[in-house]
């Protein structure tokens, strides 16, 4: 008999009973048992995963080995998330440190009476592009206008500071984020595989009959914050206003525009005689948008006083960015 015969045969040779009785009995109770989780188990499980990744953005894989870590509990799960990034993210810091950082986004925050300059760098202008990277230069924004409005200095004439790479690092990340500004870099740079630095910082606070212009070149819009622009370049200019004025605000860019465009090196004074192209006071520089006047003559009209002022330069050599 072949193999095929004997196959077909062997039930019925095995319980005695016809091949007709065998096809009519029911299925075998344990034919319909599963391994492994009940369909519902499953279907929340991958509930909790796709909860987890949206909430945090790291891949499913992660996240499943984060859900299998932790026991299902989801905030645990995220907090071991953050840890594992983090000490990836300081991981790659240490090997990429040196590698130069030219490129970046300048980052202009305004609330109130209070702004700030923001410098990030990175290693190339794709990066700079990334939307993680601009939340990096958003939360240090962020960050810089918290430790500003802290501040309890009672104001009677304008306040101006200036923080560097390490005095920026150590900062609160902000009211919705753990740690300092250096854990939310590890972060970004152990996503994105390039070196970053927090380059350095400015803020300037005013109190009543002052003003603060400004303006950012190359602007890009902030991915969630509409009093935040980014750019390759930042101004702020502080101006003293006695009086009201109605243009004040178109005023203000305007300033900041020539500074970013002419890139002054220090105020100077109406009483100033006209300079040439190559004069570094602000006030006797030819006006950017119109050159046949000066600046002061035409600031002199607009009812304003120009007192001083913050230029950034995205990438700006270390020397030139303390000079100014």
């Amino acid at each position: 008999m072949s193999l095929l015969r004997s196959l077909r045969f062997f039930p019925v040779a095995c319980t005695g009973r016809s091949a007709r009785a065998v096809l009519l009995q029911p299925s075998q109770p344990w034919l319909t048992f599963h391994a492994g989780p009940s369909l519902s188990s499953a279907a929340s499980s991958k509930e909790l995963l796709m909860k987890l990744r949206r909430k945090t953005g790291y891949s499913f894989v992660n996240c499943k080995k984060a859900l299998e870590t932790c026991g299902g509990d989801l905030k645990q799960a995220e907090d071991w998330l953050h840890k594992q990034a983090q000490k990836e993210g300081w991981s790659k810091a240490a090997k990429l440190h040196g590698r130069k950082t030219k490129e970046g986004l300048i980052g202009l925050l305004q609330e109130g009476n209070t702004a700030v300059l923001v410098e990030v760098n990175c290693e190339t202008d794709f990066v700079s592009r990334n939307l993680k990277f601009q939340q990096l230069v958003q939360q240090v924004a962020l960050g810089t206008m918290a430790h500003c409005q802290n501040l309890t200095d009672r104001l009677s004439t304008y306040s101006k500071g200036f923080l560097n790479s390490s005095e920026l690092s150590e900062l609160a990340a902000g009211p919705d984020r753990e740690g300092s500004l250096k854990d939310q870099l590890a972060l970004a740079i152990g996503k994105l595989g390039e070196n970053m630095i927090l380059k350095r910082a400015a803020w300037v606070k005013v109190p009543s009959g002052f003003y603060v212009g400004s303006y950012v070149h190359g602007v890009t819009q902030s991915p969630s914050l509409q009093n935040l622009v980014l750019g390759k370049y930042g101004a702020l200019v502080i101006c003293e206003t006695p009086e009201q004025i109605t243009n004040l605000e178109e005023v203000g860019r305007r300033l900041g525009q020539h500074v970013v465009g002419m890139a002054p090196l220090s105020v100077g004074s109406l009483d100033d005689e006209p300079g040439g192209e190559t004069e570094t006071r602000m006030l006797p520089q030819p006006y950017l948008l119109d050159p046949s006047i000066t600046l002061g003559q035409y600031v002199q009209p607009q009812g304003v006083t120009v007192v001083d002022f913050v230029r950034f330069e995205c990438g700006e050599d270390e020397q030139v960015a303390e000079a100014e």
